[in-house]
């Protein structure tokens, strides 16, 4: 009885064992057969682009748009790119991977496997015209909003303002209906509105009043530009448009008018504080930040291919060795000539143009590029109207921080103390045991120090050479005078203040006459204010 008990057990077991294998066996070939149609189906899809026919491409690309394929937004993609095509005596389908060179990589376009490589001879790319071009487009913004994350879906729906068609609309009204995310459902909003309004549905319009994308804008000129009610529609909203970004234009102009006071303030900043304590009238004070910028230079050729690296030494470099030769300058000119400004003046007028020609017999007269790192490149996009460029931004905050850290310098250290009581009284600072002397050496190299950073702020914004910092002295020398003789703040007001004044003025006037604009304005504000807009404590002897 046992026997037979386990006889039938085994027999059980058998039967399982048997089943399974046929169903696994089942699966497979499932599995194979719908794998061969797979393949069979993606040929065909494929085989319809091979035509000469520019509208039944367009078809053939919208069955594959339409088609169940996993592969479709990569076709699609490389059909937009030219990378798509037929072997010229074959049956095969490839996606070329790079055309650059004579000999292209290619991979299998169904199964995605290298498949070796090809030429112009081997392989007939697919082409397309600029219709069929933005048909793609639309085709493959359709199919990205089903895909990927929400920034992607937005990148999408971005991409169809202005390309929604009868081909595509209904799918997108589907899109937009099955859409989650806010941001993605107002983008396809407005390729509706825009699409609904070039229909000549005037109800439309209100969906894109107050929107800054350009191809809104465009789209709505044209409409604009006819007759009847929906023309005198288009133009209310346009209208609207304009005065909008006529705000955000005031914004930029504003930004770039920073900007450039950003660079007068770092310029001048060192020379009020020198001409504040010692009354020098330093006229090499423009060759001390192209010192900085030349030192920003050596430092990227010593770092080839790491710009970011090289510019954060360059901060610290460019203000020590334009510092030591501020340094060297004081001790070997300034110190014996005090008291004797004009010949001050002419000294250290000799003084630049030896240090000109110094740079010109080191590094060539040639202007020299100096490359900014991945991060100061480019812009901050905040909309279509506004864009902030973000070395021109770097700047701005690279010359509020050398502001705070002046004036924490100049507020809770000793030297900083030091350098007030000489500013505001030299006698009496020096009877009361002040070293006015040493003072008056490293002031000048501080204020050498910050001309470099000057240098190193301006390499980001133009090339380095040897007449780099002649564009900055005669502006320096009216921030300091307008902004009030050895005064820090006033010379953050002043800079600022020029810089905006000055961009306000150049889309008017012109560059030129802008300068002298503003050079007639301070003269008859320094006529009402002699000691310009802060006035310093105590005087300087």
């Amino acid at each position: 009885m046992n026997s037979l008990g386990g006889d039938r057990q085994r027999g059980r077991r058998l039967c399982h064992s048997l089943l399974l294998g046929l169903l696994l066996l089942c699966a497979a070939l499932a599995t194979t057969a719908s794998a061969a149609v797979n393949e069979t189906q993606s040929r065909a899809l494929l085989q319809a682009l091979d035509t000469r026919s520019f509208q039944a491409k367009g078809e053939a690309a919208q069955a594959i748009a339409d088609s169940q394929a996993a592969q479709k937004t990569r076709w699609l993609q490389a059909l937009l790119d030219g990378r798509l095509g037929k072997e010229r005596r074959g049956e095969q389908f490839y996606i070329v991977t790079d055309d650059s060179g004579r000999e292209w990589p290619l991979i299998d376009a169904i199964t995605f496997a290298d498949a070796g490589s090809g030429s112009r001879r081997t392989v007939d790319i697919f082409k397309i015209n600029n219709a069929l071009r933005t048909q793609l487009q639309g085709m493959i913004a359709s199919l990205s909003l089903a895909e990927g994350d929400e920034r992607a879906r937005l990148a999408a729906a971005d991409r169809l303002i202005g390309e929604v068609s009868a081909d595509n609309v209904e799918s997108v009204r589907a899109s937009r209906e099955q859409e989650e995310s806010q941001a993605v459902r107002a983008r396809l909003g407005v390729a509706l509105a825009l699409y609904a309004a070039q229909q000549g549905d005037a109800g439309a319009l209100d969906t894109l009043a107050g929107n800054l994308d350009t191809r809104v804008r465009n789209s709505l000129t044209t409409l604009a530009a006819g007759d009847g009610e929906l023309a005198a529609q288009a133009q209310r909203v346009l209208d609207g448009i304009e005065r909008k970004r006529a705000w955000y234009d005031r914004a930029q102009t504003l930004f770039f008018g920073l900007s450039a006071g950003s660079i007068l303030v770092l310029s001048a900043i060192g020379l009020a504080i020198t001409f504040g304590v010692m009354g020098v009238i330093n006229m090499a004070h423009g060759e001390l930040i192209m010192i900085g910028a030349y030192t920003t230079w050596l430092i990227q050729q010593a770092l080839p291919g790491q710009p970011g690296l090289a510019l954060l030494l360059a901060i610290p470099g460019g203000f020590l060795v334009a510092g030591a030769f501020g340094v060297l300058i004081e001790r070997t000119v300034i110190r014996f000539l005090k008291g004797r400004p004009l010949e001050t003046l002419l000294a250290t007028f000799g003084l630049s143009l030896i240090l000109q020609q110094l740079v010109r017999t080191l590094f060539s007269p040639l202007n020299r590029r100096v490359a900014s790192p991945d991060w100061l490149q480019g812009a901050w996009q905040i909309n279509d109207a506004l864009s902030l460029t973000l070395n021109r931004l770097g700047v701005l905050g690279f010359c509020l921080l050398v502001f705070a850290a002046l004036w924490a310098l100049m507020r809770y250290t000793r030297l900083g103390l030091e350098v007030r009581a000489v500013t505001q009284n030299r006698a009496m600072a020096r009877a009361m045991g002040v070293r006015a002397a040493r003072v008056d050496m490293l002031t000048f190299g501080l204020g050498a120090g910050v001309a470099g950073l000057a240098g190193v702020a301006l390499s980001q914004l133009t090339n380095v050479g040897p007449n780099l910092g002649q564009g900055y002295i005669v502006d320096s020398f009216l921030v300091v005078v307008f902004g009030g003789v050895g005064n820090l703040w006033g010379t953050l007001v002043a800079g600022m203040s020029l810089g905006v004044i000055n961009q306000v003025l150049q889309p008017w006037v012109g560059a030129v006459l802008a300068k002298i604009i503003v050079l007639v304005g301070v003269i008859l504000f320094i006529q009402k204010r002699p000691q310009g807009i802060f006035a310093p404590k105590g005087r300087v002897s």
